[in-house]
């Protein structure tokens, strides 16, 4: 079953739940193993979202939702109850999950969330690079990117998720890659890979140079940096 809420502390402080869902649309992606926690039970799919909701309590005010692909791979019944929640516990800032090819759609999700009451909802998603190549090569996630689609992209999204430490990267395309995130972006999560059992394999010399040379980065308010793929303290065994 694993650790599906947890709180976070600190900056970005939030309550955060780690719910099952319909197999991620994409799927692709190389260095993903997440998305084994995906079902088509869409019964077994609410079982378990119902019993992990019953733990929100407010505390913050704020909520993100995570499942192993978007939003929308959400089914309509744990919809119904986040919604509940959300205004039962008087949530202001609620945190989704989407893929870049559900950008058309996100007026659905807010629209759905401020029936009732007003709701900010900000959207994340896993950009991984803004290298072209080696996230289409390497990564295996086919978005094409350049700095118009870029700009586009940040007037829908409140931030991105950057991997690195990856076999292949180099320090200059980290770089660039924060860059570019916090020049667009509100906010930006760098996730420093853990090896998974997938074909993507962790650079740990990048890891050193990273924890060291951009040490700076965990203090800025903007940026949040997880070392571990647990350090969110929810995760799936």
């Amino acid at each position: 079953m694993g650790i599906r809420y947890s709180k976070v502390e600190g900056k970005f402080q939030r309550e955060i739940v780690l719910l099952k869902s319909f197999p991620c649309a994409y799927g692709k992606c190389s260095f993903c193993n997440y998305i084994e926690d995906n079902s088509n039970n869409e019964e077994e799919i609410n079982e378990v979202n119902l019993e992990v909701l019953k733990e929100i309590t407010g505390e913050f005010g704020v909520l993100e939702v995570i499942n192993s692909g978007s939003v929308f791979e959400i089914p309509k019944k744990t919809l119904e109850k986040i919604r509940d929640v959300v205004y039962e516990k008087d949530i202001k800032i609620l945190y989704f999950e989407i893929f870049y090819s559900y950008l058309s759609r996100l007026d659905e999700i807010i629209s759905y969330f401020n029936e009732k009451k007003k709701v900010e909802i900000r959207f994340r998603t896993g950009i991984e690079s803004f290298d072209n190549d080696f996230r289409r090569n390497v990564y295996k996630k086919n978005i094409l990117l350049d700095e118009k689609k870029i700009k586009e992209l940040s007037e829908k999204i409140y931030s991105v998720c950057l991997l690195i430490a990856t076999q292949g990267q180099t320090k200059e395309m980290i770089k660039n890659d924060i860059e570019l995130g916090l020049k667009y972006f509100k906010a930006i999560t760098i996730n420093v890979f853990v090896n998974n059992g997938t074909v993507v394999k962790r650079d740990d010399e990048l890891v050193k140079w990273f924890v060291q040379d951009m040490k700076h980065l965990f203090d800025n308010d903007r940026v949040e940096i997880l070392i571990d793929n647990k350090d969110l303290g929810v995760f799936e065994q």
